[in-house]
């Protein structure tokens, strides 16, 4: 059958048009999002530096090729129970998670914060354990929820120290020294096993700050405060965050 020239023209521009659109569809498609929540540390508190949120996602970037951002939600003086409501009743917070495809989690060192009252004595800071173990299943369940739907990643990050940490733990003294290890083994082997049962990713920061045997001095990642990371710290963390994610999520 012949086919008349305007037609098979006009036949030409829509496939050039279904073209161009798919193209659009599929870039939109490649830009992936990382969604932070929790305390001081990913938020860059006492740094003057970029976090490791926004250091994962540049690093991702980088080595997969693929378009990477970051929106950093947490807040500095976080507990688990602000996490929790965030994800409950912040409408902006709700939307970045549901369109994110990792969500990293760091949130605990506030839930058993140094306080005079307690001192060094472990015994004093674990009843708040409970309730820091409940938040934390709670809040991966609300995540998990709001990302129904999609393939989404949860990364749960622990602590090198949830005290002072380094020399600026031992100026205080080895019974400070003792009860700031036993209270982050405490932290972070919740923040471990909520991975474990949840079937999120686990990022261990005592590993990445101190070594395979938790002995090395963290003080050259901490900044001046003895508490928060500083540059190198922030990159330390984003280094073995972006590896987790990008194993993951299957970046090519």
């Amino acid at each position: 059958m012949a086919t008349t020239p305007g037609l098979g023209r006009l036949a030409f521009l829509i496939l050039l048009g279904c073209i161009a659109c798919a193209c659009g569809a599929s870039s939109a498609a490649s830009t992936r999002s990382i969604v932070a929540l929790g305390d001081s540390v990913p938020r860059g508190q006492s740094c003057r530096c970029t976090p490791y949120p926004e250091l994962s996602a540049d690093g991702l970037s980088r080595s997969t090729g693929e378009s990477v951002k970051a929106t950093n939600d947490s807040v500095s003086g976080y507990t688990s129970a602000n996490v929790l409501a965030q994800l409950n009743r912040n409408p902006k917070v709700i939307e970045h998670v549901r369109a994110a495809d990792a969500i990293e989690i760091e949130i605990g060192a506030n839930d058993v914060g140094y306080r005079k009252s307690c001192g060094t004595n472990v015994s004093c800071y674990a009843p708040r354990m409970p309730a820091l173990k409940a938040n934390l299943g709670a809040i991966v369940r609300r995540v998990k929820q709001l990302t129904t739907g999609h393939r989404a990643l949860v990364v749960l990050l622990d602590y090198w120290g949830v005290w002072l940490g380094g020399s600026y733990a031992k100026a205080h003294g080895a019974a400070y020294v003792a009860a700031a290890e036993e209270i982050t083994d405490r932290v972070d082997t919740a923040i471990k096993n909520t991975a474990r049962q949840s079937d999120s990713a686990y990022v261990d920061l005592r590993a990445a700050f101190k070594g395979p045997d938790y002995a090395y001095d963290e003080t050259h990642y901490l900044s001046r405060d003895g508490d928060h990371p500083n540059a190198a710290g922030h990159r330390k963390i984003a280094d073995a965050t972006e590896t987790v994610i990008e194993k993951a999520l299957g970046f090519r």
